[in-house]
């Protein structure tokens, strides 16, 4: 079977068309028409190999929604037709203490979409349906696109960290992962405080939920809020003042990396211990954790602000992603 798609050929060129083989779907698989693929950062980073860990021809995508068209003889729980979201992963051994436990995400034999295999910039793709994820009818397909990658990362720390509604939560970053982040705490019952690089961005960072809205890199406005935050998630990709950010936090609070700076995280020891505050780390959610979250923003009317392109026109699409002018993601759409 043939699938049409946009491959890059090495590491930082323009997509091209492209079309691969792909195998017969398997007992457990399923083939589903795309019709629409969110890009997440991290698809530029892999199509410009900047992690280091890319193999070309790459096809990437990786927030996929689609129809079923074909299905394998063990699938029980979809049907042809309909609607499904795929995420970052698409495969796990389902046999070891990870997967036994319902955290296939830290399976050490993951499968990634768009990673060692073609990805959903294209028409068509044959996954594991364990990872296809029907969707709830409340979501548009071009909002829910970006929550299957975007959005888990940010609703996963909800449930692994024990953020309760009454507690006070911070989200560094008023861009495709924080404004999801925004919606989430709030409608999860938090009071939440955004703190982002652009002054421009209060007025709708409000509008997502933030009850205010703070500079995230002025050292004074930093210092002033101290002990004031009992969760920090970070959804940046660049280098800030941990320290700063470790002394916004209450006693017991957690600063939780999901953007990746660009230099190694330097963190003192004396705030981690005299007042019992942890540094850590999320990646995407569970099976469980996805079904959560697509169920929690179908109720809530949590949905990405999205601006729709032609797949076509991925690689003006892939371009302002880079340049960080999406407001908020960018979807493909066939």
């Amino acid at each position: 079977m043939k699938i049409d798609c946009y491959a890059a050929q090495s590491a930082k060129k323009p997509l091209e068309k492209f079309n691969y083989s792909s195998r017969d779907p398997g007992s457990w698989d399923v083939e589903v028409k795309i019709s629409h693929c969110g890009i997440c950062h991290s698809d530029a980073h892999l199509v410009d190999n900047d992690w280091g860990i890319s193999q070309y021809p790459l096809v990437p995508g990786h927030e996929i929604v689609g129809t079923v068209s074909t299905m394998g003889t063990s699938v029980k729980h979809l049907k042809a037709g309909q609607r499904v979201g795929i995420g970052w992963q698409c495969s796990s051994c389902m046999s070891c203490e990870w997967c036994i436990s319902g955290k296939e995400n830290l399976c050490p034999e993951i499968g990634g979409t768009c990673l060692g295999n073609y990805g959903g910039f294209a028409n068509s793709i044959v996954v594991d349906s364990r990872f296809a994820f029907a969707l709830p009818h409340g979501l548009e397909s071009e909002n829910a696109a970006p929550l299957l990658c975007g959005g888990i990362t940010v609703f996963a720390p909800l449930i692994h960290f024990d953020i309760r509604p009454a507690m006070k939560v911070g989200v560094i970053g008023v861009g495709g992962l924080g404004h999801l982040a925004l919606q989430f705490y709030k409608a999860w019952g938090c009071e939440v405080t955004a703190f982002s690089a652009t002054p421009g961005k209060e007025k709708e960072a409000k509008g997502f939920g933030a009850s205010r809205v703070f500079s995230s890199r002025d050292p004074e406005v930093l210092k002033s809020k101290a002990a004031t935050q009992d969760f920090i998630i970070s959804t940046v990709p660049v280098d800030l003042d941990w320290e700063s950010y470790l002394n916004v936090l209450r006693p017991e609070g957690k600063l939780c990396m999901v953007g990746v700076p660009h230099s190694a995280i330097t963190i003192p020891a004396f705030p981690l211990i005299a007042a019992r505050k942890t540094v850590c780390g999320s990646p995407i959610g569970s099976r469980g954790d996805i079904e959560t979250m697509l169920a929690f923003a179908a109720r809530h009317g949590i949905e990405a602000q999205t601006e729709t392109f032609a797949m076509s026109e991925v690689n003006p699409a892939m371009d302002r992603v880079r340049n960080n002018q999406a407001r908020y993601r960018i979807v493909l759409k066939n």
